[in-house]
């Protein structure tokens, strides 16, 4: 299959009618203060779209009335009900599996997004233009990124360089389980594809089910692609920058069952080659250090400065501080680090604990 993928490494816009139709799937959990900006947006997508699914894990905000309004407007969207959630899956996982369940058999592709995005028009036509030009079955495409403040502008980067380090640069299709990248914020797929190799499923006890569901897709032979985009899709994932710190860190761990030797010697490399050079550095100033030593350091930590040049068109309206992110290298890595040695995790009021193989395993409350 491999030799069938067109090289393109960027999703570029396009305004070109298809004829396939696709199934979005939106999974949710008391998203009333970012659901308005998400649906207004996919509402605006054209006629390939049959389908806005709005799966609701059990909201007890106005998220459901919310939705409602929407498909008074425009009947694709439609709110489906998961609840209750089965005690034996992850949220997410849960209502990507429900909505794919309810998906119609005529759309011949689904993509998942999150509620804390808002996409272009063109997004659909320029997704389904890409896929029909590498051939590629599933993929998933890098947001730009909007932050909450000051402080999140140095963290957030910090953050996302780890990726940057460990996978490369968005613009490529791998079939390696171990090289393939994944954004669930924005994730497209034949419908059959998932189906068949069971990728969903695969990810029912994941915190980082995006990239399971990739990892999966990869298992199976096929190949899953990361691209940039010509500004189709934007997101703010967080309103403060401490649930930046709080949560972030436990699904870029990407701590799952295919986590083995290769992504730990990845967080290996980016303690060695991210975290340490400018603490080293500064520490050489107190106290000598054998001179290949400190050309060392000053290439790894060039190369750093270079990582922060190349990821800044990701944050459109970044303030000031963005570029100070490298200073937050140190703490932002011994974070995903403890995240990926921690066995118990929360996220939305439910409890998790890793079990033997790297499945997360939902605790029941009595």
């Amino acid at each position: 299959m491999v030799g069938l993928i067109r090289a393109k490494s960027r999703v570029e816009i396009s305004e070109q009618p298809s004829s396939a139709q696709v199934s979005i799937i939106l999974p949710v959990l008391n998203e009333a203060k970012r659901i308005d900006r998400c649906l207004t947006t996919l509402i605006a997508q054209p006629p390939e779209v049959k389908e806005i699914l709005v799966v609701d894990g059990g909201s007890i905000d106005a998220t459901p009335t919310i939705v409602e309004r929407y498909h008074r407007v425009d009947a694709r969207v439609r709110l489906v009900n998961a609840t209750p959630v089965d005690a034996s899956w992850t949220g997410k996982a849960w209502g990507i599996h429900f909505g794919l369940q309810q998906a119609a058999e005529a759309a011949e592709w689904i993509l998942t997004v999150d509620a804390d995005l808002w996409v272009s028009p063109k997004l659909i036509r320029s997704l389904l233009a890409h896929a029909e030009h590498t051939r590629v079955n599933a993929f998933s495409i890098a947001t730009r990124q909007h932050l909450s403040g000051k402080v999140e502008a140095v963290l957030h980067p910090a953050l996302l360089a780890t990726l940057v380090y460990r996978y490369g640069s968005p613009g490529r299709a791998h079939v390696d389980v171990h090289r393939v990248q994944a954004n669930g914020q924005c994730f497209m797929s034949r419908r059959k594809l998932l189906l068949d190799t069971g990728a969903v499923r695969a990810a029912r006890s994941s915190l980082c089910e995006d990239m399971t569901i990739a990892r999966r897709l990869a298992q199976c032979g096929h190949a899953v692609g990361f691209y940039e985009s010509d500004g189709l899709a934007d997101v703010s994932m967080y309103d403060h920058w401490r649930d930046t710190w709080n949560n972030w860190p436990r699904s870029l761990a990407l701590r799952d069952q295919y986590f083995g030797w290769r992504e730990v010697i990845g967080l290996m490399g980016i303690f060695l080659g991210q975290a340490l050079p400018m603490p080293a550095l500064l520490l050489g100033l107190v106290s000598p250090m054998p001179v290949f030593l400190t050309v060392l350091l000053a290439g790894l930590l060039a190369l750093r400065l270079g990582v922060l040049f190349g990821m800044a068109r990701a944050y459109p309206g970044r303030p000031w501080t963005y570029w100070l992110s490298p200073a937050a290298d140190f703490p932002a890595v011994l974070r995903i680090i403890q995240f990926a040695l921690r066995k118990r995790h929360s996220w939305r009021g439910r409890t998790y604990i890793r079990r033997k193989g790297g499945k997360f395993e939902p605790v029941i409350q009595p």
